[in-house]
């Protein structure tokens, strides 16, 4: 039996991560078991072994959740969750922005649009715990986590704050790595899962 991985599919950079997840498990499972889905309905979610939340807009991603009845089954989702950017905000349990409701999954402060607008994007290479060389990170109108619990491992940060996070099988991670041709991070994420 291969690993099902389904990114949600309400808002955002969705097909971004579904061709990246396609791209790390051709590396970890050439014959094919494994597959990517599109996430757009609650009752998916339970089936499977790991669930992206991807960047966008948080508020509306918010929203969407709750209009979609998907909190309850990503709140009680037995899987790893793989959340980038607007995803790294909802994931945190305190965010500096009273209009989004979070998931709190993982004990953390994040502040949103830390870096600012779109303008100040930007790209630099990350030390990542775990990996032998610099990882190119693209950053767009990304988040940092200013402090987190003790039982979450800080993976990767930078002057401005802690940009990437794991929790058990969950990562918040502030930059977009599915627009990398690096597939390193969703490697880890996926054989974090213990499929």
């Amino acid at each position: 039996m291969g690993i099902r991985i389904g990114v949600l599919a309400l808002q955002g950079a969705f097909s971004e991560h579904i061709d990246a997840f396609k791209l790390a498990l051709q590396v970890l499972d050439p014959p094919g078991h494994s597959s990517v889905i599109p996430v757009r309905h609650a009752d998916e979610i339970p089936d499977l072994h790991g669930l992206a939340i991807p960047g966008g807009e948080s508020t509306t991603i918010s929203r969407l959740i709750d209009k979609n009845q998907m909190r309850r089954p990503i709140e009680e989702f037995e899987g790893g969750i793989f959340a980038t950017c607007a995803g790294m905000v909802l994931m945190a349990t305190e965010v500096d922005d009273s209009r989004i409701r979070t998931l709190g999954l993982i004990e953390m402060n994040v502040e949103r649009n830390a870096f600012g607008r779109q303008r100040e994007s930007f790209e630099t290479d990350l030390v990542i715990n775990g990996f032998d060389t610099p990882y190119h990170a693209i950053f767009i109108r990304a988040p940092v986590v200013t402090s987190c619990g003790p039982r979450v491992e800080i993976i990767s940060k930078i002057e401005k704050g802690i940009v990437a996070v794991r929790k058990d099988r969950h990562y918040a991670i502030a930059f977009h790595p599915e627009l990398s041709t690096d597939p390193r991070i969703h490697i880890r994420f996926i054989q974090g899962l213990g499929v």
